[in-house]
């Protein structure tokens, strides 16, 4: 009896869910016009999975046992002005458009894959053969849109208890369905990390089994899973799931590399893969910048290859930032993420990471602040979110002496970028002005004079002013027999 009252109380809740948040105009139209056109339709996949998450969503998926586009062309028709439609014939599919709201239709249907290919061959089905054909059962969940059947929900594979388990699970056999279309393995461990659930163990199972497949899918396609692992709440939970399930060594090798732990003479050092992680978790927190979290999880890629053991010091990783920059461009060619200024970006991080970190172990000097200013550019800040989420360590009074030198920096640069206006400075004497003083043609000596006057800067020589500048550039030139 009480199973039975728990199961009626579950059964109300769920119809609450439904009957508040189904109950928008634009539905109602939509299943109107399927009326019309006497036409099951139903809402289907994300929409209705975040409806009972409480996440907001504004894509919502239309399936139609019958034609997809002829449905969005009638609905296009009724919302009128300002409604768009867009419509994709080879692959059945039709887009509308108004305000912010947005829809998309298609038929239902039924695939079937070949051995080498993620792409299926697509027939016509039934709503049944098209919730069999999703990938996991909480994108399974349909709700009517009929007038006579408006709100009942079609729960074919226990969604609904799945996320109530925060539970990923595949509606048929996971080996089909990953072998089929191995990016849903990806697909999973995304959304395991997005939404806090975990994989069940028999499609946890499958991905370790079918994990060789992920070589038919294109590296395009894995990076738009892995932005979006990256974007999660905690990005480390996705990239763990990877590790367990085998796919990392698949497809990021120079990550994996990080793992473990080397001891000799008693000595160890940490695992930087879960360090990395650590680093990349505190990043997470602070920002969203996607490029930035790059960054963290790159920023010790360097040390596999740099890593010593000294009898003295013990292991050490020396210039790996330095290594690790240079890594970059290949790493992000290998795995065509965008060779542009991202990629500039997250090499400048990794370069830099280590430099705030030099000034608190060393007396923090204006040269070398003005330095870290000039090099570092408007991305100063970024910086340090990233070197303030290196501190990782366990000891708290260690952790926060750092985090109170780091301050220090902080202030130091506040200081001199206000006196002296270092960030993304060009030097105020140029080239031209230099080759027209000392009647020069372009030649190496003006690069190396516009250089010195650079450093000059920096050092705190000579202020960021133009006048102590070109003082300076004529004392150059004396010294090297330019002028008299």
């Amino acid at each position: 009896m009480q199973i039975f009252s728990y199961l009626c109380s579950r059964f109300l809740t769920i119809m609450t869910i439904i009957d508040a948040k189904i109950d928008l105009p634009v539905l109602h139209l939509v299943g109107e016009e399927a009326d019309r056109l006497q036409l099951e339709c139903y809402v289907i996949g994300g929409w209705v999975r975040d409806l009972f998450l409480h996440r907001p969503s504004t894509d919502i998926d239309i399936v139609v046992v019958g034609s997809g586009i002829t449905l969005a062309e009638a609905v296009t028709k009724r919302l009128g002005r300002g409604a768009h439609l867009s419509v994709f014939k080879t692959y059945g599919t039709a887009q509308v458009k108004k305000g912010d709201t947005e829809l998309e239709f298609v038929g239902a249907r039924r695939e079937s894959y070949t051995r080498d290919s993620r792409n299926p061959i697509v027939e016509d089905g039934t709503l049944q053969e098209d919730q069999n054909r999703r990938d996991f059962t909480i994108n399974a969940l349909a709700i009517c849109l009929n007038h006579d059947r408006y709100g009942e929900l079609l729960d074919p594979f226990g969604g609904i208890r799945d996320l109530n388990d925060c539970l990923i699970r595949t509606p048929l056999d996971p080996d089909i369905t990953f072998s089929d279309d191995p990016l849903r393995m990806m697909r999973a461990i995304r959304f395991a990390t997005q939404l806090g659930f975990h994989l069940d163990s028999v499609t946890f199972d499958a991905i370790v089994r079918n994990r060789e497949r992920i070589h038919i899918i294109t590296r395009e396609r894995i990076n738009d899973e892995l932005h979006k692992i990256m974007l999660s709440r905690r990005p480390s939970e996705g990239w763990l799931l990877l590790d367990k399930t085998g796919l990392l060594p698949l497809i990021f090798p120079e990550l994996s590399a990080l793992k473990g732990v080397e001891t000799i003479s008693g000595r160890g050092h940490k695992d930087v893969f879960l360090h990395t992680l650590k680093v990349l978790d505190n990043v997470a927190e602070t920002t969203d910048n996607l490029w930035l979290r790059w960054s963290a999880l790159l920023h010790d890629i360097g040390k596999p290859k740099s890593k010593a053991w000294d009898p003295q010091a013990g292991w050490t990783f020396r210039n790996h930032n330095y290594i690790g920059a240079k890594m970059v461009p290949k790493i992000f060619a290998k795995m065509k993420l965008p060779l542009n200024d991202k990629m500039d970006y997250v090499r400048k991080m990794v370069d830099l990471h280590m430099r705030p970190i030099n000034l608190i172990e060393d007396t923090v000097t204006d040269s070398a602040v003005r330095r870290l200013l000039f090099e570092a550019g408007d991305d100063i800040e970024d910086l340090m979110l990233l070197c303030d989420a290196d501190i990782t360590s366990r000891n708290e009074e260690k952790k926060a002496r750092f985090h109170r030198n780091y301050q220090l920096v902080r202030r130091k640069m506040v200081e001199l970028e206000e006196r002296d206006r270092i960030r993304n400075f060009q030097p105020p004497v140029d080239g031209l002005e230099i080759m027209s003083v000392l009647h020069l043609e372009p030649c190496s000596m003006v690069g190396e004079l516009k250089s010195a006057i650079k450093d000059a800067i920096l050092d705190g020589i000579i202020p960021n002013e133009h006048d102590a500048a070109h003082a300076y550039l004529l004392t150059l030139a004396r010294q090297k027999g330019l002028i008299d």
